[in-house]
């Protein structure tokens, strides 16, 4: 299951997780973002209890993008212990984001 994060729940949600947490910076009108949203569901379900998964609209929450320098979207980020362990920008296929969280994953 996905959280839908933003800039008032971001520090709850994220940064004071005990689990390594993948957040998706996406935006309602950006293609490659609804590409790679089945493979983030999808990665959310098969790594429940060791991986927490987020969304954060880049548009709905400006202050939380700006923070860490999101510029292209879709931008995949890692985060272990509340801080950036990892970044990915762009679309993704499921090996391939497995192969990035995995050296991330308890």
């Amino acid at each position: 299951m996905e959280i839908n994060a933003n800039d008032s729940n971001f520090k709850q949600e994220v940064l004071a997780s005990d689990l390594p947490v993948l957040v998706d910076f996406w935006a309602t009108w950006c293609g490659p973002c609804r590409m790679v949203a089945p493979v983030v569901e999808n990665v959310a379900e098969e790594y429940k209890g060791r991986l927490k998964v987020c969304k954060l609209n880049v548009d709905e929450s400006p202050e939380t993008a700006s923070n860490y320098g999101i510029m292209s979207i879709p931008t995949l980020m890692i985060f272990r212990q509340g801080k950036e362990a990892h970044r990915i920008v762009g679309a993704l296929s499921k090996p391939e984001l497995e192969a990035a969280i995995k050296h991330h994953i308890l």
